[in-house]
């Protein structure tokens, strides 16, 4: 009885949940606030390049930016 139940209410959840996901597209006004600067997932790719750089010198390997610790290990 329960297994009837679940599967009666799980189709119309999904469906629901994928009509709830609707593309809407991004209107011709909205795309100059979209644009701005600060909008971006890197807003200032040169401090960001610049900061790479300085954990690239530092710790004498790539990656690990936003990661806490330095190189002797002690977090």
């Amino acid at each position: 009885m329960l297994v009837k139940l679940i599967r009666k209410t799980s189709v119309p959840l999904v469906l629901l949940s994928l009509c709830a996901c609707a593309y809407q597209p991004v209107q011709p006004w909205e795309r100059d606030i979209l644009a701005q600067q600060k909008m971006q997932l890197e807003p200032y790719p040169l401090d960001a390049a610049l900061d790479e750089h300085t954990y690239f010198s530092k710790e004498a390997s790539r990656g690990g930016a936003g990661v806490g610790g330095g190189g002797c290990g002690c977090n």
